[in-house]
């Protein structure tokens, strides 16, 4: 295996969990944090005890608040901050590689829809990171929640980049005994199900603080797949992506697990608290929250029906019982299945 320099944007507990996976594979880490207690937890105690607990970090993991420091003589740049804070960055990395007169493959691993634009991450990479400062640009998805990775549990994700030498470039520097990654080309699937599968996992965790059994389950999880692989047709993505890592599998771990914050919120979305009282709860970014205004507002402009995320959308910003909302999906006019 050949050593890289990686730089990792952002030190949520995604990031850390990601900077630690490269630094294990012997990589050159640096991981940019943009808090200076942050950057000092984990240079001098190797632990980012907010979002990681007592896990212990890779020693050679070197934290800074300088995204210049971070990426200079990087080889691969990975973008882990918010959705609502990735151009920002993006931007910071173009002024830094542009003073560098540094080429990087930038990698999103960022799991949302841009408010208002409805980009991808990977569509403000683009846009704000000139050419001539990247040699390639993919994204990282799949069923991967940061607690279990840093705990060795066997994940499987996907790096996709229409430029398939890209993905295996970050199939090389991020696989291995315990961390699996395979490629593909739908960069638009990809980031899709990431996204769109927030929205799903929300209404999980309501059904299950409303005390509703595997088969309401189930069939939420079909049906949403069937919402999600819709609107990721509509934007060009390949219909197989989502039986695959990046939809059935991505959807399946957020809208199960307790470590989902989307599902977490679910949970007391449920269980009666407001949309206010949640996020001052969970005190991390919900990103099923802003895509569910998007993937609301996406779906009436491409004319795509998609009922589960809009009963989703009326329990958060509308202020509608989740009960209520499953009574009208239940009462819907009858369909053949796949139609």
């Amino acid at each position: 295996m050949n050593k890289t320099t990686i730089a990792v944007l952002g030190a949520g507990s995604w990031g850390t969990a990601l900077a630690n996976v490269v630094a294990e594979n012997g990589h050159d880490v640096r991981l940019w944090a943009h808090r200076k207690e942050t950057v000092d937890e984990i240079n001098q105690h190797h632990m980012n005890k907010k979002y990681l607990g007592d896990r212990v970090l890779q020693a050679s993991i070197v934290a800074t608040d300088d995204v210049k420091q971070a990426v200079d003589g990087a080889d691969i740049v990975l973008s882990v901050v918010p959705t609502n804070a990735t151009r920002e960055v993006a931007v910071k990395l173009n002024t830094a590689l542009s003073e560098l007169q540094q080429k990087v493959i930038v990698v999103a691993a960022t799991k949302g829809l841009e408010p208002g634009t409805y980009k991808l991450a990977s569509d403000m990479i683009e846009e704000e990171v000139a050419p001539e400062f990247r040699s390639g640009v993919g994204v990282i998805a799949g069923p991967s929640h940061a607690e279990g990775v840093i705990k060795h549990d066997p994940t499987l994700v996907t790096a996709a980049s229409v430029d398939l030498s890209v993905a295996q470039k970050i199939q090389a520097a991020f696989s291995n005994s315990s961390f699996r990654v395979y490629t593909n080309d739908d960069v638009i699937g990809s980031e899709i199900g990431g996204a769109l599968k927030n929205v799903i996992a929300i209404a999980a965790g309501a059904l299950q603080s409303l005390g509703y059994d595997d088969n309401a389950k189930a069939a939420l999880f079909t049906r949403g797949l069937v919402e999600i692989a819709r609107l990721g047709e509509a934007y060009g993505a390949k219909p197989e992506t989502f039986m695959g890592l990046a939809g059935v599998g991505d959807l399946f771990a957020t809208a199960t697990s307790i470590h989902s914050r989307n599902f977490r919120a679910g949970l007391q979305l449920g269980a009666g608290k407001t949309m206010d009282e949640v996020v001052a709860n969970m005190g991390m970014v919900i990103e099923g929250i802003s895509t569910t205004k998007v993937v609301h507002d996406l779906a009436s402009a491409k004319q795509v029906e998609m009922p589960i995320s809009e009963a989703v959308y009326q329990v958060i910003y509308e202020g509608k019982a989740p009960k209520d909302a499953i009574k009208e999906l239940m009462d819907r006019p009858l369909h053949q299945e796949g139609k």
